[in-house]
């Protein structure tokens, strides 16, 4: 899972598709080939990087899985494991496997389902999107039950029973996207094993969890568990600082400049909103990095320095971009902060990643709650109990838009807002530097390498 929070794969064109994420050509700096501004206008083609490498890290990710599972019979064919020891460990790899293929679902529709290792179809055809849905959801059904519920250091950052079921309820939110059968109330059950359990809640503080020892985290339910040293790919602060950040955070490395926010996205979130963080101070955690920028010293100006204006300008990460390209302004975009960068970082992080968090299983079963019965006082309580540790007011009542403005306020650079936007029917809307988009753009593209490497595969719409 190392690959997650690094920058041209799943995440990155999960987020840079999206209505939060944005990565402008800076004159000379990130045009790379265009393809991130083909990414934010959803103009992507078979060929891009970003669709090739996920499939790669995806599907390693289910070969690797299918190779342990391998493993664990042949131990038991040989005498070497017991049964029962090993359908433990098999199950946790059965359903860890799902998750890929979730991912696969979610960005490609149309793929292989490959079970085997050693006699694994060296061409595998590509099933419909609903068979790969029945699939995963038979997957969890099936071996979840198996896997432990006990929650504590022994099952940390591992697939436990609770993971298991957030990935159901994330697969069932997302049904009527996949299949065209909307499944809301197995959406809502699976988010109350989670909620019933006990074994997770709030904190009280929303930056617990994405500080740098963020394990304390009674949230996160499932974690990438990050190692500056030991388990490294986590590359924030490189993808979205200032080059002069680099001061700021005494950091090891000169950041890249990259990504940054769309200022609609930034001004969706009231002043008062905790998670927004507050202009031009540094010494506040927020979502954002946005305002004026200073040295570890919180007193003096960090400046956009170059070979040829070595006194350069004081830098101001300003919510306004004043365009996607050729010639972004350096400072433009209120820059990715919601994870702890310490004082003295190295270009890998320790943070741990979330995957599954319970604020999201709280919005989640809201949605799903909601979708049956606008109405609904315990849709709206669960909203609520999200937006109050925020600091923001109570919603009196909830409509779409609510929902999933404030589900991105919440998950914000989590890595779900492309898959809430287009299941509130916003993916294909205009935005700023992005027209209306073909409803096709959904899916990305099966890349075409694979699909000159396997005559079974078959191209999705629109490519």
């Amino acid at each position: 899972l190392y690959f997650f929070g690094g920058h041209n794969s799943l995440h990155s064109m999960q987020e840079v598709s999206s209505d939060e994420i944005m990565i402008p050509q800076r004159g000379s700096d990130w045009f790379d080939g265009g393809i991130w501004l083909r990414c934010n206008r959803h103009e992507y083609n078979a060929s891009e990087g970003f669709a090739a490498n996920a499939w790669n890290d995806l599907f390693g990710g289910v070969s690797n899985c299918n190779r342990v599972i391998a493993l664990f019979e042949t131990l038991v064919s040989e005498g070497k494991v017991p049964q029962e020891q090993a359908d433990a460990f098999i199950a946790e790899v059965k359903v860890l496997r799902a998750q890929f293929y979730l991912w696969l679902l979610d960005s490609y529709g149309n793929v292989p389902i490959v079970t085997s290792f050693a006699d694994a179809d060296p061409s595998p055809p590509t099933k419909p999107r609903s068979e790969v849905f029945a699939f995963v959801e038979s997957e969890l059904q099936a071996n979840v039950p198996k896997l432990t519920k006990t929650v504590d250091g022994s099952t940390y950052a591992r697939v436990n029973f609770y993971v298991g079921q957030a990935m159901l309820a994330r697969l069932y939110l997302n049904a009527e996207v996949y299949t065209g059968t909307a499944q809301w109330a197995k959406c809502a059950a699976a988010c109350d094993e989670v909620i019933n359990s006990g074994a997770y809640r709030l904190e009280g503080n929303y930056f617990t969890n994405f500080n740098e020892q963020n394990q304390v985290s009674k949230e996160n339910i499932f974690v990438v568990p990050y190692d500056e040293n030991q388990a490294q790919g986590f590359f924030l602060p490189a993808m979205t600082l200032h080059y002069a950040s680099q001061e700021t955070f005494q950091l090891s490395f000169q950041p890249w400049n990259g990504y940054c926010t769309i200022q609609e996205f930034y001004d969706s979130y009231a002043d008062g909103d905790v998670r927004k963080g507050e202009y031009g101070n540094q010494q506040v955690r927020g979502n954002f990095v946005a305002g004026p920028q200073y040295k570890a010293d919180g007193v003096t100006r960090i400046v956009d320095s170059s070979p040829d204006d070595p006194g350069g300008a004081e830098v101001e990460f300003t919510p306004f971009v004043n365009a996607l390209e050729p010639n972004c302004w350096r400072e433009a975009g209120a820059r990715v902060g919601k994870f702890e960068f310490t004082i003295g970082a190295q270009n890998n992080l320790s943070n741990d990643f979330p995957i599954y968090r319970f604020a999201d299983v709280l919005l989640t079963k809201a949605e799903a709650l909601w979708r049956q019965n606008a109405g609904s006082s315990e849709a709206l309580a669960l909203v609520n109990q999200v937006r109050t540790r925020a600091g923001v007011p109570d919603f009196a009542t909830l409509t779409a838009a609510d929902l999933l403005a404030d589900r991105g306020r919440e998950m914000f650079y989590e890595g779900t807002r492309r898959q809430d936007q287009i299941r509130f029917g916003t993916f294909d809307d205009a935005w700023q530097f992005k027209p209306v988009s073909e409803p096709c753009k959904t899916l990305f593209p099966i890349p075409a390498d694979q699909i000159l490497a396997n005559p079974n595969l078959q191209q999705n719409p629109c490519y």
